[in-house]
């Protein structure tokens, strides 16, 4: 069976919902542009400087592994204009461009009343154009095999969203965990090139209803008993670039 690109998504706001999309560009030793763009720092987050923004690691964040009620939240980003907006329920409750200081006011205003004391604080959003503040240091795509998905299906005796994985790239057409074997491949994917680096160890963040925001699975107990290991999925580097698109195939080469 041919492998494909079955969605593509990005997340502007590390914590913060998915973004579907058709096409993208990436670009050699790029994440996916605007993924993790922004980040929402609690306020214990000390050595974080807004002015001068780093990549850390995401216990300086709001990120859904602690702070499910974020999973409540559905939002939409414009890149070209940078404005975020923010709904809950089907009703918008905020709006702001962020690309801005007074927009980014607006926004963080409604997050530390919104998250409470699991903001620790007052909330900054911060930007970091050059590196994407995912959960590594090195700007990847992460990429999900939907069959390794349905086979925790069996595993837990329910159906798990895909989405609980927050990947940018899902395919089609692999067996169950044999993206694992990838780790050192190279991949054709659509017009780009991508290399295989890791595989992505799964933490309690896969535990949350994205939708719901309710704590109500234990992925990575589940996938320990199982399999004897957390992972789900790879995270590769785009070594040479260009256009991808969802039903794009993927191929796998020999190691280069």
């Amino acid at each position: 069976m041919t492998v494909s690109v079955q969605a593509l998504y990005r997340y502007p706001v590390k914590g913060l919902s998915a973004e579907s999309l058709e096409q993208v560009d990436v670009r050699a030793g790029e994440a996916i542009p605007h993924d993790r763009r922004f980040a929402i720092a609690h306020g214990g987050a000390q050595r974080l400087d807004p002015a001068n923004p780093e990549w850390m690691p995401k216990g300086f964040f709001l990120q859904v592994m602690a702070n499910e009620k974020l999973a409540t939240l559905n939002t939409s980003f414009d890149p070209d204009t940078g404005l975020l907006s923010i709904h809950r329920n089907r009703r918008r409750v905020s709006r702001g461009q962020i690309t801005e200081p007074t927009g980014r006011a607006v926004i963080e205003q409604f997050l530390a009343a919104y998250m409470g004391t699991q903001a620790r604080g007052q909330p900054k959003l911060i930007e970091c154009r050059g590196q994407p503040f995912s959960d590594t240091k090195q700007p990847f795509l992460s990429i999900i095999n939907l069959a390794s998905v349905r086979d925790l299906d069996r595993v837990v005796g329910r159906s798990v969203d895909p989405m609980r994985f927050r990947g940018n790239i899902l395919i089609e057409g692999l067996g169950p965990r044999h993206e694992l074997e990838w780790v050192g491949k190279t991949l054709r994917v659509g017009a780009a090139t991508l290399r295989v680096e890791e595989r992505t160890g799964r933490c309690a963040a896969t535990n949350v209803d994205p939708s719901s925001g309710a704590r109500d699975m234990t992925l990575p107990r589940s996938m320990q008993l199982a399999y004897g290991h957390t992972f789900c999925g790879v995270y590769a580097r785009v070594v040479d670039g260009g256009p991808v698109a969802r039903g794009d195939d993927v191929t796998i080469t020999e190691p280069s």
